[in-house]
């Protein structure tokens, strides 16, 4: 394996949760990018779509984005996303959610000592209605993309996008001894 294709220290700790992501291209893109920044997992609860239909057919307008990206990232369906954060808060995961809200934080301003050495798990919602307020309430952090224009948030995709990659660049920074 080359070492461009090497994957992180961190791979085996993080992880993604699309709740009721409805754009085959959205979840493509978002598979696309985990594969990029060194995200092991994604689960696909709720309505969002899986990269194969019913029958185990490659879905056309997922693989027209992903590029592959679906055979190097795991994945797994879930039909329920708040039994899947306490699932995984009980096996030690942070969860930080991507959500404006009263009480969230700028992404970049997220503590350092929540992300290093940290399992976690990033989770993204509905590109219209977002993430309810049952998974906010189970989320150890809720961060926030500043914006700047007139509009309130970015495309799902690109959202994750931001916010995976800076996550990844911190759990990246080696400790110095």
């Amino acid at each position: 394996m080359s070492a461009k294709n090497k994957k992180p220290d961190f791979a085996d700790r993080f992880v993604a949760a699309l709740h009721n992501v409805r754009s085959l291209h959205n979840v493509g893109s978002i598979f696309r990018t985990a594969d990029g920044a060194g995200i092991k997992k994604i689960y696909l609860c709720g309505i969002t779509p899986a990269p194969v239909d019913n029958f185990g057919r490659q879905r056309p307008q997922f693989a027209k984005v992903s590029l592959g990206a679906e055979k190097s990232v795991e994945w797994e369906k879930a039909s329920s996303t708040a039994r899947l954060i306490k699932r995984l808060k009980k096996d030690g995961y942070k969860i930080l959610a991507v959500e404006r809200a009263k009480n969230s934080v700028l992404f970049y301003k997220t503590s350092k000592s929540v992300i290093c050495g940290s399992k976690l798990c990033l989770v993204v919602g509905n590109e219209v209605k977002g993430l309810p307020l049952s998974v906010l309430k189970l989320s150890d952090e809720i961060l926030e993309i500043p914006m700047m224009g007139n509009k309130e948030s970015l495309n799902v995709s690109v959202a994750f996008g931001i916010v995976a990659y800076h996550l990844s660049s911190i759990m990246t920074v080696k400790k110095k001894k």
